[in-house]
């Protein structure tokens, strides 16, 4: 059996990346924002809008096939992993492990600490806690979290 292996593409700042984006998030924490506020789509389209030529967008690939997003946010100070989609079939198979650890490492080696947030029911919260982020502030809906430096 060969080991699965897990990549990151950039993304242009096209219409047709720009809808992949979207429906990454849409699939993957679409029911968690949904349990709470339910999925406005033309709110959800319009905060994308608003951040995607600011943030670095990536595919993430497994094995050659597209089965998620990954944004990021850099800051003099810390790195922001603004937002982590793995499509639901393929969640908890190691690719958010393995696009976890990339990100980290990358920003470790700039000498960044990493950071996000996360809503609090959110499933992925064990997956950042055992990849050692701590939680540094809190709302009534998210947790902020950090990775410091090793």
């Amino acid at each position: 059996m060969s080991a699965v292996s897990t990549a990151l593409m950039a993304m242009t700042k096209n219409p047709e990346d720009f809808e992949y984006a979207l429906r990454m998030k849409r699939e993957a924490l679409g029911p968690h924002i949904a349990e709470r506020w339910g999925w406005d789509d033309a709110l959800q389209r319009a905060q994308q809008a608003g951040s995607w030529q600011a943030l670095s967008f990536f595919r993430i690939m497994r094995d050659g096939a597209a089965i998620g997003a990954v944004s990021l946010e850099e800051a003099d100070s810390h790195l922001t992993l603004i937002g982590l989609y793995i499509l639901p079939a393929f969640q908890g198979k190691g690719s958010g492990t393995q696009v976890l650890r990339q990100v980290v490492f990358d920003a470790a080696a700039r000498g960044l600490p990493v950071r996000l947030r996360c809503l609090k029911w959110n499933p992925a919260l064990s997956l950042y806690r055992r990849h050692g982020f701590l939680v540094i502030g809190e709302t009534e809906t998210h947790f902020q979290m950090e990775r410091p430096l090793s």
